[in-house]
């Protein structure tokens, strides 16, 4: 893939990293959730986390990859406020363009009057689905425009931007410029050769006009020098290996605004009323704006981290990180990407009459259940493939049989009469084995224990269905280890078999506890339910709080003999077939039975 860029800007500063710091014996051999508290207080300026969606353009209404994109931004968000970090977090609307300008006026509707509806309905549909952004940014909001304008203009006073002829390929529906190796040949549906995008799929039109240019020829060497120096830096790694392939050839300098004659929505170029912004780099410094740019943007533009997905890797990967190092800022920590959805093993098409509204899921298997489904079925390195009854076999499997059904077997009233968290004793399960655990009961706990390394080291990474398939793993063996000591069946009234069957449920509640804790970013409602029906208070749900089964250490155990929640019913109630049955037929299957 070619790129159209040359020059190199003087006192680029180096991307900031993470720094070990030295600490004594002590803190080291501690588990790392528990060295986080401590770490807290040590390094505040490293304790702030800023993570962003991408801002999503209001030519339509919110799909299913909007709302994927939302979701793990919500669930990094999440997960970094429980271990304690100061966590911003920002998503909102791209709302300038000439597709906008368009869509707006074949809605018979002024551009704002158009993009305020739409952005509602993103409000709407993140507000339904708890994502818990800390600031929404619409790019035609004031604090924007000034951002952009002063971002601008720090361009050109170091001699980045200039006036130039630009001649080549233009997507409108992409709002972006192509070379010709990312441009091919198509027939349209009246069966005239056209031009397209090869990634998007999109038309193409030839266009040469007088315009800005930005000098993106200059960056390639830095960039290549950024991305090897940090391989962490785009992740999944597949990424990191197609954006360092994209550099191994030369990229041409970018057009980075439109005549105003061809463009009039939009932020005019300072000084030059007669040309727009190009709508990528005004879209682009929306993270700088939410930051705080251009006076107050240190704290938190140190700590950027963006999800992106994979259809825009290159205005994020080479263009954005290019324009930070002209105007002399820092790189994003880390740029995380998806890939797409498909329904029914199909691209998503409205003549195909596939398309799955986000919302309308929501509310058919909860807010919870749809984030459940595609935290742990989306897979970031490839497309994912979605169906309502793949919804319903997941949720019915994972949440309300294997976890639910753990949770009510344990506070079963006939097993657990009066109702509170049982004590624990270590001569029916010692450190060493001798007592009534078997050897498989002993790989459970060290399977638990392990557990919330396992999910951070899957969460850093953006693959939080393999965190997902740990957990679940964990509450399988849980599970597993009730029926295998069958405590139903053991005699009360014999007080060391009192004593074994309080000892199974302290573990398994135990174990219960921290697939709660860890549960809480991905699906914040039913862990909630679960932590309060345990007896877990607000400030017993941190990750600082992940210390598995304390009593097994020769410690106290703080909930020990406490009092259970209340019953507030089942975890997560079963979903049948017929919910779905009940839906109309897509215009895909009418077309099929026809046939």
């Amino acid at each position: 893939m070619r790129f159209p860029f040359l020059f190199v800007t003087r006192g680029c500063k180096a991307v900031p990293r993470l720094q070990q710091s030295q600490f004594p014996s002590p803190l080291s051999t501690l588990p790392r959730y528990q060295r986080i508290s401590v770490l807290a207080h040590l390094c505040k300026d490293e304790r702030s986390y800023f993570i962003t969606t991408p801002i999503f353009y209001v030519n339509a209404s919110p799909h299913l990859g909007h709302l994927y994109s939302a979701v793990i931004a919500d669930c990094l968000h999440r997960y970094k406020l429980l271990q304690g970090f100061n966590s911003k977090f920002a998503t909102g609307t791209d709302e300038h363009g000439l597709k906008i300008q368009q869509a707006a006026e074949a809605a018979g509707k002024d551009p704002l009057t158009f993009c305020t509806d739409v952005s509602e309905r993103f409000k709407h549909l993140f507000s339904s689905c708890n994502i818990s952004y800390t600031d929404y940014i619409r790019t035609t909001e004031q604090r924007h425009c000034q951002a952009v304008e002063h971002f601008w203009s720090v361009l050109w006073n170091k001699g980045l931007i200039y006036k130039g002829s630009y001649e080549g390929w233009y997507s409108t529906q992409d709002e972006s410029f192509l070379t010709l190796l990312q441009v091919g040949d198509a027939v349209d549906s009246s069966g005239k050769q056209i031009k397209v995008s090869l990634e998007s799929g999109h038309q193409v039109e030839w266009m040469k006009e007088e315009n800005y240019l930005f000098r993106l020829s200059a960056f390639r060497s830095q960039l290549l020098d950024w991305l090897k120096g940090n391989p962490q830096a785009i992740q999944p790694e597949r990424f990191y290996h197609t954006v360092l392939q994209w550099l191994q050839h030369d990229i041409p300098d970018l057009s980075v605004s439109r005549q105003r004659s061809r463009l009039q929505w939009g932020i005019s170029v300072p000084n030059d009323p007669e040309q727009t912004i190009y709508v990528w780099l005004d879209a682009l410094v929306n993270y700088l704006t939410v930051a705080g740019y251009p006076d107050k943007h240190d704290q938190w533009w140190n700590v950027a981290h963006h999800i992106v997905g994979k259809d825009i890797l290159t205005f994020h990967a080479i263009y954005w990180p290019a324009f930070l190092l002209g105007a002399g800022l820092p790189l994003p920590r880390t740029i995380y990407v998806h890939s797409h959805w498909t329904s029914g093993g199909r691209k998503m098409s409205k003549s195909l009459g596939n398309v799955v509204d986000p919302l309308q899921r929501s509310q058919m298997f909860t807010t919870d259940g749809m984030r459940y489904f595609l935290l742990r079925q989306g897979v970031p390195d490839s497309d994912c493939d979605y169906t309502d009854r793949k919804v319903i076999r997941l949720l019915n499997a994972e949440l309300t049989d294997s976890l639910g059904g753990l949770l009510n077997r344990c506070l079963a009233p006939a097993l657990n009469p009066t109702q509170v968290y049982p004590s624990f004793c270590p001569e029916s399960f010692p450190r060493e084995q001798g007592g009534r655990a078997v050897a498989e009961d002993y790989h459970m706990l060290d399977a638990v224990k392990n557990l919330p390394a396992v999910v951070e080291q899957h969460f850093e990474s953006i693959h939080v269905y393999k965190a997902l398939e740990a957990i679940t793993a964990c509450v399988r063996q849980t599970n597993a280890f009730v029926q295998r000591h069958t405590p139903w069946k053991l005699d009360k009234s014999n007080s060391e078999e009192q004593r074994w069957l309080d000892t199974i449920i302290h573990v398994s509640l135990e174990c219960l506890r921290i697939y709660g804790t860890l549960l809480q970013p991905i699906v914040p409602e039913i862990s909630d339910k679960l932590l309060s029906r345990l007896g877990v208070q607000s400030g017993e749900r941190s990750w600082a709080a992940l210390n598995f089964l304390p009593r097994y250490q020769g410690m106290d155990c703080p909930f020990e003999g406490r009092a259970l929640g209340s019953n507030s019913g089942v975890l997560f109630s079963r979903l049948e077939n017929e919910n779905v049955d009940k839906q109309k037929p897509t215009k895909a299957k009418k077309a099929a039975k026809q046939k």
